[in-house]
C-alpha cells in the first residue's frame, strides 16, 4: 500500500507534502503528448516561417509588417518556450522548484499578453490605413512601427510584474503541496487581467474593425455609384461586392477566432470569485488560448500573396542565394 500511495506522488521521498500525481489510460496520456507536441511544432514552424519572411525580404520591411513580426515573434515564444512546459505539465507535476514554477508563470504571462497586444496594434494601423489613406505613410512609419512594438513588450513585462507581485515574491503561501504549479492572482489582480487582456483588446478590435467595415463598405457603393455613371457597373460591381464580402470576411475571421480562443479561459473568471481555482485555469481553457498562437500567421500572414511566395523561396533554400534579400515578394 505504501509503494503504491509512493508512486502516486510527484515526490514519493515527502508522504505528507507532495502533491499527487493525475493518473490517466497509457494511450489516452500518449495521444495527448503526440497531439499537443503536433500543435506546439506547427506553431514554432508557422511563425518561424513569418519571422524569416519579414525579416530577411527588404521589400517587407513595412510599418505594417513591423507589428506582424512583432506578433509572430511572441506567437513563436509560445510554441517554442510555453507549450513544451504546459506538456510537461499533463501529469500534474512540477518537478523544478518553486522559483522555476514563477518564472515560467510569469514568463508565459508576459508572452501571452503581448500576444494580445499586438493584434490591437495590428486593428489600430488597419483603422488608420483605411480612415486616413493619403496621410498613411507619414503618420505610420517604420520607426514609429518599432516604437510602438517596443512600448508593447515593456508594458507586458512591467503590468504582469504588477499583477504577479505577490506569486513572484511569496510563491510558496500559495501552493498547499510540493509539485504544484498553477496560474495565481487573487480576485482583484484576476478582474483587472480580465478587463486588460481580455475585455480591453476585444472591444477595441471589434470598434475598429467595425469602422474599417463601415468605410469599405461605404467606398465599394461609392465605387459602384461612380461606376454606374459611366454604364460600366455591371462589370465593376461584382469587384465591388466582392470588396464588401472580403471585408466582412476578415472581420469574422479575427473576431470569432480570438474570441474562440480567449473565452474558454477567461470565462470562470466571471462566474468564480478566485482565478486560482482550477475549473479557471483548466488545461483544455489553456490549450484553446494557445492555439491562437498557431492561427495568428494563418490569419494575419498566410493570407497576403507575400507570404506564399516566400515559403516557396525558403523552402527551397533560395534565400541562401547572394543578394535574394531584394528579391520581388510583392
Amino acid at each position: 500500500m505504501e509503494s503504491l500511495q509512493g508512486a502516486e506522488l510527484c515526490f514519493p521521498q515527502l508522504v505528507n507534502t507532495s502533491c499527487k500525481k493525475q493518473f490517466h489510460p497509457h494511450a489516452e496520456t500518449m495521444f495527448n503528448y503526440i497531439l499537443l507536441s503536433c500543435l506546439s511544432l506547427v506553431t514554432v514552424s508557422l511563425n518561424l516561417l513569418v519571422i524569416i519572411s519579414i525579416s530577411h525580404f527588404r521589400q517587407l520591411h513595412t510599418p505594417t509588417n513591423i507589428l506582424l513580426l512583432s506578433l509572430a515573434v511572441s506567437d513563436f515564444l509560445v510554441g517554442l518556450l510555453v507549450m513544451p512546459v504546459q506538456i510537461l505539465l499533463t501529469g500534474g507535476c512540477w518537478l523544478w522548484g518553486t522559483f522555476l514554477c514563477g518564472l515560467y508563470r510569469y514568463i508565459s504571462f508576459v508572452i501571452t499578453s503581448s500576444s494580445v497586444g499586438n493584434m490591437v496594434l495590428i486593428s489600430v494601423d488597419r483603422y488608420v490605413a483605411i480612415i486616413d489613406p493619403f496621410s498613411y505613410t507619414t503618420k505610420v512609419t517604420t520607426q514609429k512601427g518599432k516604437i510602438c512594438v517596443c512600448l508593447c513588450w515593456s508594458s507586458c513585462v512591467f503590468y504582469n510584474g504588477v499583477i504577479q507581485r505577490d506569486l513572484l515574491t511569496n510563491l510558496d503561501t500559495f501552493y498547499s503541496c510540493y509539485g504544484e504549479c498553477v496560474p495565481v492572482l487573487n480576485n482583484i489582480a484576476g478582474a483587472v487581467d480580465v478587463i486588460v487582456t481580455f475585455i480591453g483588446p476585444i472591444t477595441v478590435i471589434i470598434v475598429l474593425y467595425m469602422r474599417v467595415f463601415v468605410v469599405a463598405v461605404s467606398q465599394a457603393r461609392a465605387m459602384r455609384s461612380h461606376i454606374a455613371a459611366v454604364s460600366l457597373q455591371g462589370s465593376v460591381g461584382g469587384i465591388a461586392k466582392k470588396s464588401e464580402r472580403k471585408a466582412a470576411k476578415t472581420l469574422g475571421v479575427v473576431v470569432v477566432v480570438f474570441l474562440m480562443c480567449f473565452c474558454p479561459y477567461f470565462y470562470p473568471s466571471f462566474v468564480s470569485q478566485d482565478t486560482s481555482a482550477s475549473l479557471a485555469f483548466s488545461d483544455m481553457g489553456v490549450w484553446i488560448l494557445y492555439c491562437n498562437s498557431c492561427l495568428n500567421p494563418l490569419i494575419y500572414a498566410y493570407f497576403y500573396p507575400w507570404f506564399r511566395k516566400s515559403i516557396k523561396l525558403i523552402v527551397t533554400l533560395q534565400i541562401l542565394q547572394p543578394d535574394s534579400c531584394d528579391a520581388n515578394v510583392l
